[in-house]
């Protein structure tokens, strides 16, 4: 819940606004949902008009004109208590309930043991951004003519929103979050986003392209290059007076011809999440010395300098390999505590990450893995720096993310497909698990409603794997009628399957299988501006 405070001296101007039209049109249906007993006694809630509004401000005005004490910088408190649009929309019994304790606790009512200050709160839809809120307009004189402090009132009344957040049920600001922080979308973003004609906010389609493109690679000079295999542009920052020590980037998609704005929007890496900015993807690759060419390359829109994993089709006999090093992974979650807030912070990234590389492979649209990945990537976010100079103690997935984005098909179809689903479900519930456990309830149901319903839906369609009983059949009969890269997968398969519940579906959707995905990798780059071919 983000409060915000502003000091006035018309307390007419303020009720007014807030049962006007607002700036965009935006408010709807104003009315009151708790304050002083007179006003409330009076208009209860009902629909104010514009006369309601100046009879209620009199009403909060009254101690002040009849007691004639003067306020230096305005008698008028105003502060707007405002939930994430995530988070969707309170009832007006709650949001009563939350304004209440919130003005006892900031010192208006009898419960600071003075006599009280006159207030309202009002509510009049959401924002538009979509952010559920209420106003509270209040006096800062008491009825018995004495002042309503408001010392440190805006470190105050964050405090007192935490406080509130835990009490209620509500979800915990980020920006407070011990150790996490996102970036969110700015009001001016979602416009630029809406008059392009985008699905989404840039800031949100290029973090989740970059974290992809940062999962499958293993070092530095093959993240360049993806990144550019995605179709962003990409302009690399170098360290003063030096042409080839990268200390950070920025990313930016092309813009088309159809599109009325023809000028790139950039971003910073870090700008678009903690956990992607150069130093902190740094941490999670072997070798960064030889990407400075690619860097170059990449800001003078020359071809890629090298070649590596990135070109062309993965081996169908990977897919068993990776398969078993994700169950490895979840094997070794067992042991990490929720306390190793740098370990879950990775396993979140790299799940994120590869999630987001399987919706940039089969989702012409952001569908339900992007919004997993999306879902997950907030408990990627740390605000210390202990991310950016330790190792993970877990084993990467950058295999899986690779094959994922690659689309090299499985040596068993559809099948890997439906485990590798199991094997994101299974780290779901790990970082759900660790929320719970760490006491961050709030945060483990939003990974459960979010991440976890959208690929449980995407689970339900995919095809079964195949029953243990079949896999019992005698070796010597088996190993005649199975190839030997057949075979393996079946063993991952089995593997994997280890401990995970049943798939609950038969059908493979077209958004998930690998036969309808265009095929986006093996790309190359010709020309002065880098045009893909």
């Amino acid at each position: 819940m983000m409060p915000n405070v502003v000091k006035g001296d018309r307390m007419s101007g303020l009720m007014s606004y807030l049962v006007g039209e607002g700036r965009a049109n935006e408010h709807r249906d104003a009315h009151l949902v708790a304050g002083d007993p007179v006003a409330m006694a009076m208009h209860g809630t009902a629909q104010l008009a514009h006369d309601d509004a100046l009879q209620i401000a009199r009403i909060l005005d009254q101690p002040r004109r009849s007691s004639g004490v003067e306020v230096s910088g305005g008698s008028v408190w105003h502060c707007s208590l405002s939930l994430r649009a995530e988070e969707g929309a309170l009832s007006d019994e709650k949001w009563a309930e939350i304004t209440q304790d919130f003005m006892d606790e900031m010192g208006f009512t009898d419960a600071s043991g003075k006599s009280p200050a006159r207030w309202v709160a009002v509510r009049h839809g959401v924002s538009k951004n979509g952010n559920d809120h209420v106003h509270i307009a209040a006096s800062r004189v008491r009825e018995d003519g004495t002042k309503v402090s408001i010392h440190l009132d805006q470190v105050r009344a964050q405090r007192t929103s935490r406080m509130l957040e835990a009490k209620h049920g509500l979800q915990l600001l980020e920006s407070e979050m011990p150790e996490r922080a996102t970036r969110g979308v700015k009001a001016g973003e979602r416009e630029a986003s809406e008059r392009r004609g985008a699905a989404e906010p840039a800031r949100v389609s290029l973090a989740r392209t970059v974290r992809g493109c940062a999962t499958a690679s293993t070092d530095e000079a093959e993240f360049v290059r993806r990144l550019r295999q995605a179709g962003l542009l990409v302009r690399p920052r170098f360290e003063r007076g030096s042409s080839t020590d990268v200390v950070g980037y920025s990313v930016a998609h092309t813009p088309t011809r159809k599109s009325s704005d023809t000028t790139p929007i950039w971003f910073g890496g870090r700008s678009l999440g903690r956990d992607l900015s150069l130093v902190a993807l740094r941490a999670e690759w072997s070798e960064t010395a030889t990407a400075a060419p690619e860097w170059t390359a990449a800001k003078q829109r020359q071809p890629a300098v090298g070649r590596g994993r990135d070109v062309g089709v993965p081996d169908a006999t990977l897919w068993p390999k990776y398969t078993i090093e994700m169950h490895d992974l979840q094997a070794k979650l067992a042991a990490v505590p929720p306390t190793d807030r740098v370990t879950w912070a990775r396993v979140a990234r790299e799940t994120s990450g590869t999630l987001a590389a399987w919706s940039k492979r089969v989702e012409q649209t952001p569908g339900p893995l992007a919004a997993a990945a999306d879902s997950v990537a907030k408990s990627a976010q740390l605000r210390t720096r202990q991310a950016t100079v330790s190792k993970p103690s877990v084993p990467r997935v950058s295999g899986a993310a690779m094959l994922l984005l690659q689309a090299g098909a499985p040596a068993n179809g559809a099948i890997a497909y439906t485990v590798m689903m199991k094997q994101m479900l299974a780290l779901t519930d790990a970082l759900i698990g660790m929320h719970r456990a760490a006491g961050e309830a709030r945060r483990a149901a939003e990974l459960e409603r979010g991440a976890r319903a959208q690929l449980a839906a995407v689970a339900a369609k995919l095809p079964p794997v195949p029953t243990r009983a079949a896999s019992q059949q005698p070796q010597t009969e088996r190993a005649a009628e199975i190839p030997v890269e057949h075979r393996a997968a079946s063993e991952a398969l089995r593997i994997a399957q280890r401990g995970m519940p049943a798939s609950t579906g038969t059908v493979t959707p077209p958004s998930a299988s690998p036969e309808a995905a265009p095929q986006q990798p093996g790309r190359s780059y010709e020309g002065d501006r880098g045009r893909e071919r």
